[in-house]
Order: C-alpha cells, then sequence, then structure tokens
C-alpha cells in the first residue's frame, strides 16, 4: 500500500498522459532550461568559492614547522589535572 493510499484511501492520479507530443516538447524545453540554471548557478558557485578562498588566504600566515625536540611553552589554562 502507497503511503498516499494509506493517508487518502485512493490511488494517486497524476494526470498526465505521456503519448501527447505537445507535453513532451514542453518536458523537454523545462529540463532543457534546468540544465541550463543547474551550469549558470554551478559557474556562479565556483566563482564565489574562489573569490573566498582568495579572501581567506590574503592573511593567512605560513605555519611554523616544528621539528622533534624543540622546546615550545604550552598553557595549562584548559588542562583538566587529578589530585
Amino acid at each position: 500500500m502507497s503511503s498516499f493510499m494509506a493517508n487518502y484511501e485512493r490511488e494517486l492520479k497524476i494526470g498526465v498522459d505521456i503519448r501527447r507530443k505537445g507535453k513532451m516538447e514542453k518536458t523537454m524545453e523545462f529540463v532543457e532550461m534546468m540544465k541550463k540554471i543547474q551550469e549558470e548557478s554551478g559557474v556562479a558557485l565556483k566563482r564565489a568559492q574562489e573569490e573566498m578562498k582568495w579572501q581567506a588566504d590574503r592573511r593567512r600566515k605560513k605555519a611554523e614547522v616544528w621539528k622533534v625536540e624543540d622546546k615550545v611553552m604550552l598553557s595549562t589554562k584548559n588542562l583538566m589535572f587529578k589530585e
């Protein structure tokens, strides 16, 4: 039993006759339009991503490289010790 049948006690009827040529052409136009919109959105998102990366990298500093046996100072402010 479908969820629609369980809720409304009847089968869902979409009402689309796929054999009609006019409806198929309109559907294909819609699909092409959606593909174009998705491509344009993808380009815009990629451009925005590159801009955000550039802005973030602008003030980023190179990380220090630590070697074994380097002496460093650590803060114990957020460490919990058992007594």
